[in-house]
């Protein structure tokens, strides 16, 4: 009889503690769910619910194979935007509860909103959709799309006949692409691949494989150090420019109160990543220390004079000087403006 009663008891002490961390985990998620659209940012630390920190003798938080007992938002184990983590949880009587949740990081400052205004106009192929978009001296090089009607190509600013292009096998989309040194680097969507050329004859030099993490090709640009190459998501990643199949770092890139996707051609100009936005008439501008936009353009007017389709879209940033050049898949004009 006396077993009887201590098993019955431990029983309910049992059913006590089950109740009690379901109401943590409960109550954890609850809290995620409330700061999913609040986010934190860098130096935050995170308030838990009472409930939590009560019956805890121990949190950590886990990221994969990363772990760290800290509960302030560190960049040494968090990205700006979404970032996937697993609490730990030990509480006092001993038992170890885990909850999977999601924590948004976002940039301190809000995004500038930058203006322009259109100083010149030039002629474009509207045959031409537009991948790749950069200048170099008054010569335009220039990626272009479309399984068989993929090419590299350039030509002189305010003409559109090509002085010198290579076409893509029909098994091709082509990417963005960039200068770096005396070659051109292009990318290709779902290839795999991307290709190397001469860039005085555009003649094909050799060809590379995407590290592993690179999904899809999308833009790319040279910061003077690495190639800097986008796959759609909100990654941007750092590329050995002797050996592209090789990552260096990657950034995710987020503003002040949302994380940015769809990241397609790239540019970098005086310390700044410039990044198209896919099917949006926005650029944004971007620290590549630490993935931040600091400001963002809107191009919608000359977008409207444009697109008429899904397809032709804004998606071609180049730097003449200290003025912008943009133009877009299928675009019948190259737009040259002053940044204000």
């Amino acid at each position: 009889m006396k077993k009887n009663i201590i098993v019955g008891f431990a029983a309910i002490l049992m059913l006590a503690s089950c109740k009690n961390d379901k109401k943590v985990l409960e109550s954890l998620a609850d809290y995620n769910n409330s700061m999913t659209e609040k986010g934190y940012h860098f130096g935050d630390k995170l308030a838990l619910p009472k409930d939590v920190t009560d019956d805890a003798e121990s949190i950590s938080i886990s990221f994969g194979d990363k772990e760290t007992s800290s509960l302030t938002i560190d960049p040494k184990f968090f990205t700006l935007g979404d970032n996937a983590v697993t609490f730990n949880i030990k509480t006092k009587s001993g038992e170890t509860l885990t909850q999977d949740a999601t924590i948004n990081v976002f940039a301190k400052n809000p995004e500038q909103k930058l203006s322009y205004e259109i100083v010149a106009e030039y002629p474009h192929d509207p045959k031409n959709f537009v991948q790749g978009f950069q200048i170099e001296g008054n010569t335009i090089y220039e990626s272009d799309g479309q399984n068989g009607s993929s090419q590299i190509l350039k030509y002189t600013l305010g003409t559109t006949t090509p002085l010198a292009s290579t076409k893509q096998g029909q098994e091709d989309f082509s990417e963005g692409s960039t200068i770096a040194g005396d070659k051109v680097y292009q990318l290709t969507w779902q290839s795999k691949k991307g290709y190397i050329y001469d860039k005085s004859s555009l003649k094909l030099l050799s060809e590379f494989a995407y590290p592993n993490v690179l999904g899809e090709g999308w833009g790319l640009t040279y910061d003077g150090k690495n190639l800097i190459a986008s796959d759609g998501s909100k990654l941007l990643y750092f590329l050995d420019v002797n050996d592209p199949s090789k990552m260096v770092k990657y950034i995710a890139v987020a503003g002040s109160s949302q994380t940015y996707d769809q990241l397609n051609e790239l540019e970098f100009h005086n310390g700044f990543i410039y990044a198209n936005v896919w099917q949006k008439p926005v650029i944004l501008k971007i620290n590549p220390a630490n993935g931040e936009v600091v400001g963002t353009f809107d191009f919608t007017e000359i977008a409207k004079q444009n697109t008429k389709g899904s397809d032709d879209v804004l998606n071609g940033i180049a730097f003449k000087g200290e003025n912008m050049l943009v133009t877009g898949k299928n675009w019948s004009k190259i737009y040259e403006v002053t940044i204000k």
